[in-house]
C-alpha cells in the first residue's frame, strides 16, 4: 500500500468461519482443492510439476469445466492448468520423485482442514492465492502490449534488452501502485457506505484516484480517468476470480461504439449528457466484497497501518469504551456504542455509562457526550437511570437536557450554576471532539444568551470551575459574530486565565 501517512477507517468484517466459507465458495479456490483430492494418493506430472496431458482433459471434466464426455475444449484445460498451478502455489499438493524417478504429486498438510473449513487454514490459503492473483494481475498488465516490436517482447522476457528491461519494471511499478491506490480508496469507501451502497462505477473510482480533491475534472483529467479505467479494467477482472471484488468489467464494445469520443467519469462522452444507469454501468462497476475487506485489511496491517475492526473498543466495561473512543483517531463513535450496547439491559447500561462520564480529567466532557449519545441509543428505557443524576453537579445538566429531548414534560429547571457549567462542557467536549470546527461551534454559540447584556453573561461563564471555561470563552471570542460580544467573551477568558 501506499507509503504515505493513511487514516484508515474502521470496517466491519463477518465472523471468521462465514469469511472462511465464503473463500471456499470462491470457483478458484474450490478448484485447487478439488484438484489436490483429485491427486490422492499420488499423482504422475511433468519435470515442471504440471499435469500430464493425459490428465489435462480428465482435470478440467473433474472441475465441470467441460462436459463428461466428448470432446474438451482447449480453454476448459487452460483453466483446470490454471488452478492446478494455484494447488501447487498454495502447497496444496506437493511435488517430489519416486524412487523410479518418476515425478509425482501428493496432497499437502493444508488440504484435509482445508476441507474441513477449518477457518484459520481457509483464510490463509485465500490470503495467499489472492496475493498471488494481484501480482500476476500487475504483472499482467505492465508486459508489452501484442504485436509490439521483438526487442520489447525480449526485454519483458528478461533478456537482453537492458532499457526495455528497466521500462517494464517501470511500468510493473506504476500498475502495482495504481492497483494498491485503487484498493485503498475502495476500502476506504466501502467503509463510510450504506449497506447496499458498496457498488462504485469504475469512473468513479478513477476520478477518486485522478482529480484532486476539491476540484472539476478538466477536459485533460477526463482522458486520464479513461486511461486509469483501462488500465484498472483487467486488474479488478483478476481480483474478482479470488472474490475480492465484484466486477463488471467495461463493455469490450464500448469503445468502438464511442470512435472519436472519449469517456467521462460518469460514463458519459465528454461534453454529452450523463447516461442512464444501464448505460453507466456498462463503463465498469466494482464492489469490495467482505473478503476482499478482509484481505486488503491483513496487507494494510502486514505493512504497519493500524486497521481497525468495528467494534474493537466495545469489549470491555463503560470506562474503558468511552476512554478508548476518546483516545482513538480513527473510529466510528456511535457504532462502536451500538456494539457496546447491544444485549444490554438498558438501565443497567445507562447506569454504567453515567458513572463512566463522570470526572474532571482532559477527556471528561467528550466522554459525557459520548455518554449522551449511547444514551440515544438506548432510548426511552434507559430514563430511570438518567432520572437518577438529576442532581449530579456534573451529569445533571445533560440529564435534563436529554430528558427534554425525550419528550418527558416534569424536568425540573437547572439551577444557575448547573446550566453555566454545563454549557461550558459541552462547548469543550465540541472542542475535543472537532478540533475547533469552526462550523460546529458556531452553531453552539448562535444559541448563546449572551447578546443583550453580554458584560454580564461572560462576568458569570468565567467564574465557572470548570478545566475548560478559559479555552471555552477564548473560542467564543474569535468566531462569535457580534462583535461587543466576541470583546466580552475574550476579556472573560484572560480573567478565567488569571484566576488559574
Amino acid at each position: 500500500m501506499d507509503d504515505a501517512a493513511v487514516l484508515v477507517p474502521p470496517v466491519k468484517l463477518p465472523a471468521e468461519r462465514e469469511l472462511a466459507e465464503q473463500a471456499k465458495a470462491v470457483p478458484m479456490l474450490g478448484y485447487a482443492l478439488k484438484l489436490a483430492r483429485w491427486a490422492a494418493p499420488h499423482r504422475a506430472v511433468d519435470e515442471f510439476g504440471d499435469l500430464t496431458v493425459p490428465d489435462r482433459a480428465p482435470a478440467a471434466q473433474l472441475l465441470g469445466l467441460a462436459p463428461a464426455e466428448g470432446e474438451v475444449p482447449e480453454e476448459a484445460e487452460v483453466e483446470a492448468m490454471r488452478a492446478w498451478s494455484l494447488a501447487c502455489d498454495l502447497d496444496l499438493v506437493e511435488l517430489g520423485t519416486t524412487a523410479a524417478g518418476e515425478h509425482v504429486a501428493v496432497p499437502g498438510p493444508d488440504l484435509e482442514p482445508a476441507e474441513e473449513g477449518d477457518p484459520e487454514t481457509v483464510l490463509e490459503l485465500w490470503l495467499t492465492a489472492a496475493g498471488i492473483v494481484r501480482e500476476l494481475a500487475v504483472e499482467a498488465d505492465s508486459l508489452p502490449e501484442e504485436g509490439a516490436p521483438p526487442e520489447e517482447e525480449e526485454a519483458a522476457a528478461g533478456e537482453e534488452d537492458e532499457d526495455g528491461l528497466s521500462e517494464v519494471e517501470e511500468a510493473r511499478d506504476a500498475a502495482a501502485e495504481l492497483l494498491d491506490e485503487a484498493l485503498q480508496v475502495l476500502y476506504e469507501t466501502t467503509a463510510f457506505a450504506e449497506p447496499g451502497n458498496e457498488t462504485v462505477p469504475l469512473g468513479v473510482l478513477a476520478a477518486l484516484l485522478v482529480v484532486p480533491e476539491g476540484e472539476e475534472p478538466s477536459e485533460e483529467l477526463l482522458g486520464d480517468i479513461t486511461d486509469v479505467m483501462v488500465a484498472l479494467d483487467p486488474m479488478l477482472g483478476d481480483l474478482a476470480e479470488l472474490g475480492l471484488v465484484d466486477y463488471r468489467p467495461i463493455d469490450p464494445e464500448l469503445f468502438d461504439e464511442e470512435e472519436g469520443a472519449e469517456p467521462g467519469p460518469e460514463g458519459a462522452a465528454v461534453g454529452e449528457a450523463p447516461l442512464d444507469e444501464e448505460e453507466s454501468a456498462r463503463f465498469g462497476l466494482v464492489r469490495l466484497t467482505p473478503l476482499g475487506q478482509y484481505g486488503i485489511r491483513q496487507w494494510l496491517l502486514e505493512d504497519g497501518y493500524d486497521a481497525p475492526l468495528v467494534g474493537e473498543l466495545a469489549q470491555g466495561d463503560a470506562a474503558e469504551l468511552l476512554r478508548g473512543v476518546c483516545e482513538s483517531t480513527n473510529v466510528l463513535p456511535d457504532e462502536e456504542l451500538r456494539v457496546w450496547i447491544t444485549g444490554k439491559e438498558p438501565v443497567a447500561a445507562a447506569r454504567e455509562l453515567l458513572a463512566a462520564a463522570r470526572g474532571d480529567d482532559a477527556y471528561a466532557p467528550m466522554r459525557r457526550m459520548l455518554c449522551v449519545s449511547a444514551l440515544n441509543l438506548l432510548g426511552a428505557p434507559a430514563e430511570p437511570a438518567v432520572r437518577d443524576v438529576l442532581d449530579d453537579p456534573e451529569l445533571g445538566g445533560g440529564a435534563r437536557a436529554w430528558l427534554t429531548a425525550l419528550g418527558a414534560a416534569d424536568v425540573p429547571v437547572p439551577e444557575r450554576q448547573m446550566a453555566l457549567w454545563t454549557v461550558v462542557d459541552t462547548f469543550a467536549a465540541q472542542l475535543l471532539d472537532s478540533g475547533g470546527d469552526a462550523e460546529l461551534l458556531r452553531e453552539l454559540i448562535d444559541d448563546l444568551p449572551a447578546i443583550g447584556d453580554p458584560a454580564s453573561y461572560f462576568g458569570e461563564l468565567w467564574r465557572v470551575d470548570h478545566p475548560y471555561t478559559a479555552d471555552v470563552l477564548e473560542a467564543i471570542g474569535e468566531l462569535h459574530p457580534d462583535r461587543a460580544v466576541a470583546k466580552e467573551a475574550r476579556k472573560a477568558a484572560f480573567k478565567a486565565r488569571s484566576r488559574n
